[in-house]
């Protein structure tokens, strides 16, 4: 089976991180991941950089990407701000996101649910030349509310269809829940919603994201993020762990006998290009409080 995996590290893997990477250097690891053979790259999130100053540069990266046939370059937004930023520096493909719970929503976007999907909703009618996609927070487990009922999840899905999107991801921000959980909201939510495609975004607690990515594969989901060296968290999610590691994904995948059009030698290239890069770059400071 063909498998394909985003690479989140330039967004996801730096947002936690206590360092600011250069937009030298993430374009150089951009790079990388390309040579590697991966064709989907989340590159910046255009967020407020008080609140996340690892992606002050988001502009700068896009407008800097160099143009590689059949790859595709991603951004994050939370907010019609984030959307108009984005297409302003030359995204194309735009994941909208917000929380399946209350509380991760007022801590990671500053307000509800409801009002994030609303706002949301506005801004991606503006653009209908814009590849839009979408991102589920919190999907299955908050650091705040403890399990999600899947009916809630389904809402939150339900709201994206409505808005056009038919890709729709679903994240385990923390890295805790149980394979059996994760497998369960999934199937309630393709039940109810079967004509969306679904991916995974999974972090990896207790070693058992490469699990549930077993699970979910055999039940013909055949997208995943991942992200070089295992790098990740949410800053707004306390107890989030880093994400299933690229280079561990890709193995596990390949022997199962699944392909994904990744090479390893060079995706180990990237991985210890983006370890030197983290571990050589000058510190972020403190999060601004207030948020």
């Amino acid at each position: 089976m063909k498998v394909e995996i985003t690479d989140v590290f330039l967004r996801d893997g730096l947002q936690d991180e206590p360092v600011i990477v250069s937009t030298a250097h993430k374009l150089e690891i951009a790079g990388a991941l390309v040579d590697a053979g991966l064709r989907r790259i989340e590159v910046a999130s255009f967020v407020n950089p008080k609140r996340v100053p690892q992606m002050a540069d988001a502009a700068e990266v896009v407008a800097s990407l160099p143009a590689a046939p059949g790859v595709t370059y991603t951004s994050l937004a939370l907010n019609g701000r984030g959307i108009q930023r984005a297409v302003d520096a030359g995204a194309t493909d735009i994941q909208v996101v917000t929380s399946a719970s209350q509380a991760h929503s007022n801590a990671n976007a500053g307000q509800a649910i409801e009002d994030a999907l609303a706002g949301l909703g506005a801004a991606v009618a503006e653009f209908p030349k814009i590849r839009f996609f979408a991102g589920i927070s919190t999907a299955f487990t908050c650091p705040f509310e403890g399990a999600i009922d899947p009916t809630y999840l389904l809402r939150v899905v339900r709201a994206f269809k409505d808005m056009g999107i038919t890709d729709v991801g679903l994240a385990d921000t923390l890295g805790t829940t149980p394979t059996e959980q994760v497998m369960a909201s999934l199937h309630h939510v393709r039940g109810a919603e079967p004509g969306l495609t679904y991916y995974l975004h999974l972090h990896n607690a207790n070693s058992q994201a490469l699990a549930t990515a077993s699970a979910a594969v055999e039940t013909g989901v055949v997208r995943f993020d991942a992200a070089l060296g295992g790098y990740g968290g949410c800053p707004f999610a306390p107890g989030a762990h880093g994400n299933i590691a690229t280079e561990e994904l890709v193995r596990h995948l390949h022997d199962a006998g699944h392909q994904t059009g990744i090479d390893e030698d060079r995706l180990a290239e990237a991985v210890r290009l983006a370890r030197d890069v983290v571990a050589h770059s000058p510190a972020a400071g403190v999060l601004d409080p207030a948020r």
